[in-house]
């Protein structure tokens, strides 16, 4: 990667804002010859457009076809909808169709010693005890409210896992998400950590992951750094279609449960009830906790 251009800020990705026609003109002084397009969205390729690329490569999709030289149809578009596949399947798709080697769904991340100097400094606790499992908790989901487990509920299942256990739990958060770190804190009876003041970056988070024992979390960012570091994981779906992020990961738990509304893709609760978010039990979660912490699920799963 030689440059990156950030995209305007919310509330002035309109073609009309300066921010926006200032993109457009750095783009177009670039010269570009292709723009592969990610995103599905009309604005992704208006931007490609205005910005002067040559060629022009993505989905057809959601009514920008005339604005891509090269519009490829979406092979799970079906009787007029979009089933759900695999994203890393799907742009697997798109970099084939350009010429590229088919990628594979396995990935690497890395930290630096900063970072894990940081977060082992951050760990020592008098009263960690030795022997039992480093347990992570990442309560957060930028999507939507509608994709969070209830804070009670992730302490529940940290309260068996330090009694049962013996683990060290330590729930992390990332901007704007003190609120929830701070009340599964408020809500366990066992003793726990709580990474809020200062946050952690996101290298920091990368290099506690990478330590830990086992992961806890929504359909959110972190479970994909469990991935990387082959940390077992425990993920608690609700409104989110779980065939869409599939990781392929045999160290990956997924909970969640069937709804007759779902899975309604909502950031909010559109019926206001979250059933399928609260009808997943901590019975459920500490369960698939312990049948990885226990397993022969090893790291390089």
């Amino acid at each position: 990667m030689d440059e990156c251009f950030e995209w305007p800020r919310v509330g002035r990705r309109k073609p009309w804002h300066l921010e926006y026609r200032t993109l457009a003109r750095e783009l177009r002084g670039r010269r570009l010859d292709w723009a592969v397009l990610l995103p599905n969205s009309f604005r992704a390729a208006l931007i490609a457009r205005l910005g002067g690329a040559r060629r022009r490569i993505g989905y057809n999709r959601d009514r920008r076809g005339f604005l891509l030289t090269d519009g490829l149809e979406p092979a799970n578009h079906v009787d007029g909808r979009f089933a759900p596949v695999p994203l890393v399947e799907y742009y697997a798709d798109l970099a084939e169709a350009i010429g590229c080697d088919r990628p594979q769904d396995t990935f690497e991340l890395f930290t630096t010693p900063r970072e894990d100097q940081t977060v082992e400094k951050l760990l020592k606790s008098p009263e960690q005890r030795p022997g039992g499992p480093l347990v992570v908790i990442s309560p957060g989901a930028r999507y939507g409210a509608a994709k969070c487990w209830a804070p009670e509920r992730f302490a529940a299942v940290a309260d068996r896992l330090v009694e049962e256990s013996g683990a060290v739990v330590v729930v992390t958060c990332g901007p704007g998400e003190e609120h929830l770190a701070r009340a599964i804190a408020a809500a366990a009876e066992r003793p726990l950590r709580v990474f809020d003041d200062p946050r952690l970056t996101l290298g920091e988070l990368k290099s506690l992951i990478k330590r830990c024992d086992l992961l806890i979390c929504n359909d959110t960012g972190p479970r994909h750094f469990a991935k990387a570091f082959n940390v077992p994981v425990v993920t608690v779906f609700g409104p989110t279609h779980p065939q869409w992020t599939a990781t392929s990961y045999r160290a990956e738990r997924i909970v969640r449960i069937e709804v007759d509304c779902g899975p309604c893709q909502a950031k909010v609760c559109p019926l206001g009830h979250v059933k399928c978010m609260t009808g997943v039990t901590p019975e459920a979660v500490y369960e698939a906790a312990t049948d990885l912490l226990a397993s022969s699920v090893l790291r390089g799963a």
